[in-house]
């Protein structure tokens, strides 16, 4: 789960779709929508509109804490011989 930092969409929280990794972006579901519409494929049929989600920078977006909900950004810790990611805030496991 993330939250928008920064524009139409700030502050919005919402569940990663996807993640590009050569373009450093990544969907997020309900954010950056955007309607397209499709021709009708046999005569008589309708039209139809599709929303979209588009991808955003990965800068515009933080983790959200587990605790309080906000964002945070993140640390690790060793537990028992195995690096584990933690929020700063609240330093919960995430």
């Amino acid at each position: 789960m993330v939250v928008v930092l920064t524009g139409k969409d700030k502050g919005k929280k919402g569940k990663v779709l996807r993640v590009f990794r050569e373009e450093d972006r990544v969907t997020v579901e309900g954010v950056a929508v955007k309607k397209k519409t499709l021709k009708a494929k046999r005569k008589g049929k309708a039209g139809q509109i599709i929303e979209k989600a588009t991808p955003i920078h990965v800068s515009n977006v933080s983790l959200l804490d587990p605790k309080s909900g906000k964002a945070t950004r993140v640390g690790s810790k060793i537990v028992a011989n195995k690096k584990v990611r933690i929020s700063k805030k609240s330093g919960v496991e995430i």
